[in-house]
């Protein structure tokens, strides 16, 4: 039994707001030539919009119109009881991006960027009028992998279950953790985050893209390199400047490299949009053809890394696309450091 990623939908917020935070980032670095270097950096990052639950003030060179960045610095507690009101509402557009729905047996949700009880897997199977017996599986806080872990969960239900019709979620609002640092490698950090959603539907239905093996892989030595902390004013991420390196030395193990890219040659890639500096070391480690990674760097230019959800935005372009894949190979990384992923296939 092989389980197929049917078809994705996907959602952003309407407020974009990378240019802004450009600006006021490169405003609170008081050394001028700091500053003019992560204007370059910002410049070079490979993206041009990024999307943000929380509305710009017309004329304003912040990020939110009620004052939410202004002064003090938001507790946790305000920036969930926003996450709790918008990150359904995200979800559900996402989901309606699907099309019909009927009969979802499997609900699994990935998100962490927020916490809130009743889960938003619960919120969400409400809000869709789902029954109350359907199963809920939330996959929290694992980061820019996440997306593997959901469809790895939904691939393992539909192989047991094979008349299993499962709906996976991812929804991050990483706007909601902006921080009121002054030094370039926190605003670097914040620079890459946007908010989206993305939704699909996994089932034995050969119809998109099968599931074809998964994989997992913890690297040694690197837990510090990626971290998420939860603060008394949001979530902390810490991006190291040497993770594109410790990547691109774990694709040369050859273990590592064995159980990820396997024996075949590859036809076609999907590498979560984490930075244009990390899809440069994916490209440059496997020596890939320049066009190889294009649906990646198109996520990362139109929309930046919105975490968990972005996977899914790239397999959605590829499902949408014209080619056929034998030897797919989708690939996360996250905190730990960890890669995941999974090979798939695409008849056309």
């Amino acid at each position: 039994m092989i389980a197929h990623i049917n078809r994705v939908g996907t959602a952003t917020p309407p407020n974009e707001v990378h240019g802004l935070f450009v600006e006021w980032a490169r405003s609170r670095i008081e050394d001028r030539r700091t500053a003019t270097l992560f204007k370059r950096m910002a410049d070079r990052s490979g993206i041009v919009n990024r999307w943000s639950v929380l509305a710009p003030e017309p004329g304003a060179r912040q990020i939110d119109p009620g004052g939410f960045y202004h002064g003090a610095s938001p507790t946790t507690a305000r920036r969930m009881a926003i996450y709790a009101e918008e990150a359904p509402r995200l979800a559900l557009e996402a989901i309606a991006a699907l099309g019909p729905i009927e009969g979802v047996t499997h609900l699994v949700v990935a998100s962490c960027t927020g916490f809130t009880a009743p889960g938003i897997d619960q919120i969400i199977a409400a809000r869709l009028g789902l029954p109350p017996s359907i199963e809920r599986t939330l996959v929290g806080f694992m980061g820019c992998y996440a997306a593997v872990a959901a469809l790895r969960t939904a691939h393992h239900i539909v192989r047991s279950e094979p008349a299993a019709k499962v709906l996976v979620v991812t929804v991050e609002l990483c706007t909601l953790h902006l921080q009121h640092d002054v030094t370039i490698e926190p605003l670097l950090a914040m620079l890459q985050f946007g908010d989206g959603a993305a939704a699909a539907i996994v089932s034995a239905e050969p119809e998109g893209l099968a599931i074809t093996r998964t994989f997992s892989a913890a690297l040694p030595d690197s837990a510090d390199l990626i971290r998420w902390d939860i603060g008394d004013t949001g979530f902390v991420m810490t991006l190291d400047g040497a993770v594109p390196g410790r990547i691109a030395e774990a694709l040369a193990d050859p273990m590592i490299r064995a159980a990820s890219v396997g024996d075949a040659p590859v036809d076609m890639w999907a590498v979560h949009a984490g930075g244009r500096s990390v899809l440069d070391a994916v490209e440059r480690a496997l020596s890939l053809p320049d066009d190889a990674l294009a649906a990646s760097r198109t996520v990362l230019a139109e929309k930046g890394n919105m975490s968990s959800a972005t996977l899914l935005f790239v397999l959605d372009r590829l499902i949408r696309g014209d080619t056929r894949a034998d030897n797919g190979v989708a690939l996360a990384f996250g905190p730990g450091m960890a890669a995941e992923g999974f090979g798939f296939r695409i008849a056309r």
